[in-house]
């Protein structure tokens, strides 16, 4: 057959194209049985490997790159937790760059990783994922993690925001709520758009009226928005934060200021790090697997690293996870100075 593929081997010999290749490039994770039926189909199509791929799947360093846009808070341990464990069952182990969300640094990182690493894992969804790209060679294998829309032609995983978020406020109407805050992630950050678009478009698909008020994914910034909400005095009967930390920073401001939750007020976050189930009350989330997809990640990086064309882009919707944050209330107030008022609403 001419021009064979490696996935016209896999399908003849009736395998995954990630067994096809693995048995192909000898790795040793591979059922003699599996290695035997796969060279035979390959001799009998006649194929063979592509020598630039298999260069890279012979020559290997034993690591892998990660740049992430930060280093710090639950979020990115849980996600390199996850990732650090799968590349530990493959024997292998992870070089890690913060890129701070400056594409300059991001470009800085990905020259320092070149010839150092087998494969990347690139988390940007600051920075123009383009840009970036631009300066990763192709002959590298990379995966994209919530980056923006890009023209890179790498294989993706991304978190179906809007999703989330619009599951989140149909679960607040659901319990009553109709006065519903969001705090914002900071522009620019397609999470934080994905999440703020969700939010608007349940909003008004429920009839109500959306309130934003901007934050930054940081703790201090979600206390700050209840601040805010209080100087303004604006009727409040439920806030969703972009993000769990600044969920945890509003109940940390709401209870200062002696306000119920979920009482007057209910609160829920995004992303459901450990620390969510740990706070009084537990707080409401949606749940994305962190670690799940850190670990996601590198078993589809691993997959391009043994020759598997992947430009697939896999999207994971998140799941509702209701705890007492967000329970159901007859005695839900207004939002002021003195956490007094009325405004009683009814499920």
């Amino acid at each position: 057959m001419a021009n064979a593929t490696i996935r016209d081997v896999a399908r003849v010999a009736d395998v995954s194209v990630a067994s096809a290749s693995r048995a192909l490039n000898g790795r040793d994770n591979v059922r003699p049985e599996l290695r035997a039926r796969v060279e035979a189909a390959a001799a009998q199509l006649g194929y063979v490997p592509h020598a630039g791929a298999r260069s890279l799947s012979l020559s290997r360093t034993g690591t892998i790159g990660v740049v992430l846009p930060d280093l710090h808070g639950e979020f990115f341990s849980e996600f390199v937790r996850g990732m650090d464990r799968e590349v530990s069952s493959r024997g292998l182990h992870l070089l890690l760059s913060n890129m701070h969300a400056d594409p300059q640094q991001g470009i800085e990182a990905l020259r320092a990783m070149r010839g150092r690493v087998d494969g990347l894992v690139v988390m940007a969804p600051q920075v123009d994922a383009d840009a970036l790209g631009s300066h990763l060679p192709a002959s590298v294998p990379a995966i994209l993690v919530n980056c923006a829309p890009n023209q890179q032609q790498r294989a993706e995983l991304r978190v179906d925001n809007a999703a989330g978020a619009a599951a989140m406020v149909e679960h607040l109407v659901a319990g009553g709520r109709r006065a519903i805050v969001h705090i914002a992630g900071p522009g620019g950050n397609i999470d934080a758009e994905g999440r703020r678009r969700g939010y608007v478009e349940a909003m008004a698909r429920a009839g109500l009226e959306p309130r934003v008020v901007e934050g930054t994914f940081e703790q201090p910034s979600g206390a700050a928005a209840v601040q805010t909400l209080l100087g303004q005095g604006d009727r409040c009967d439920a806030i969703f934060a972009g993000n769990d930390m600044m969920a945890i920073g509003a109940l940390v401001a709401l209870r200062e200021t002696g306000i119920d939750v979920p009482g007057e007020i209910a609160l829920a976050g995004f992303d459901d790090v450990p620390l969510a189930g740990l706070v009084s009350p537990a707080l409401t989330t949606l749940r994305i697997g962190i670690a799940e997809v850190g670990a996601r990640a590198i078993v589809r990086l691993a997959d391009l690293i043994d020759g598997v064309e992947d430009h697939s882009v896999e999207e994971m919707v998140p799941r509702l996870v209701v705890r007492e944050s967000t329970a159901k209330s007859r005695n839900v107030k207004r939002l002021h100075q003195e956490g007094q008022g009325s405004g009683e609403t009814t499920s």
